[in-house]
């Protein structure tokens, strides 16, 4: 079963990790494993108590630290525990790691520029956005075809992952993906299971609107 089929009336909650300093630098992360700022600790703390509202039957999560600890906050409110997977990581993008946007687009102005006409660019020589879907997208299945009818499954990862998770879902064509908007941090966007496949119910939902910094890490 591939997850999209049987109208069971489960949910996909992706969400995005807390603030880190590299966020508010608008310092690429990528796969580089980044902590929490205190503010993304207490943004997560005060998410937590919402998504558990929506009562969550599973929890996995990136096991980088900053999505990991983002996790940790609704496992210590729901007592469920979460399932770490490096298939939820961000995108590995290489020379791009660790260099701020302005950085980014002064180093590798036409890579940048084909990136956002949504050709498909290994960003500082790393995966492509697809590749990333690849690795994602399974994993997020695989424990959504685990959940009771009905249930909730949370995911916590990154702004990247989670648009492309997002787009391979919903069927769309890789070079649309950049037309579902950045998360900021801290926020998320569901999933909801219908006849005919995964629907887009909600996308960069939170407690506060919040700007998007750093979508991509």
């Amino acid at each position: 079963m591939n997850g999209t089929q049987g109208g069971r009336g489960r949910r996909i909650v992706l969400w995005r990790h807390g603030q880190t300093s590299w966020n508010i630098e608008r310092r690429f992360q990528g796969s580089l494993d980044i902590e929490l700022t205190d503010t993304g600790v207490a943004q997560a703390h005060r998410a937590a108590r919402l998504l558990a509202a929506l009562k969550p039957d599973a929890i996995i999560a990136s096991d980088l630290k900053r999505a990991a600890a983002t996790a940790a906050e609704l496992s210590a409110v729901t007592g469920l525990s979460v399932a770490h997977d490096a298939g939820l990581r961000e995108t590995y993008a290489g020379k791009w790691q660790g260099l701020t946007h302005e950085e980014i687009i002064e180093c590798f102005g036409e890579e940048y520029a084909a990136w956002k006409r949504g050709e498909p660019i290994r960003r500082g020589g790393g995966e492509l956005e697809t590749e990333v879907a690849d690795r994602a997208a399974p994993v997020v299945l695989e424990s959504a075809d685990k959940l009771p009818d009905d249930g909730t499954l949370v995911v916590v990862s990154h702004g990247g992952t989670i648009r492309t998770t997002i787009g391979r879902l919903l069927g769309l064509e890789p070079r649309t993906w950049e037309a579902l908007g950045g998360l900021s941090n801290c926020c998320w966007s569901v999933l909801g299971e219908g006849v005919r496949g995964w629907r887009l119910l909600e996308h960069n939902a939170g407690s506060l609107p919040e700007p998007v910094l750093g979508d991509d890490d």
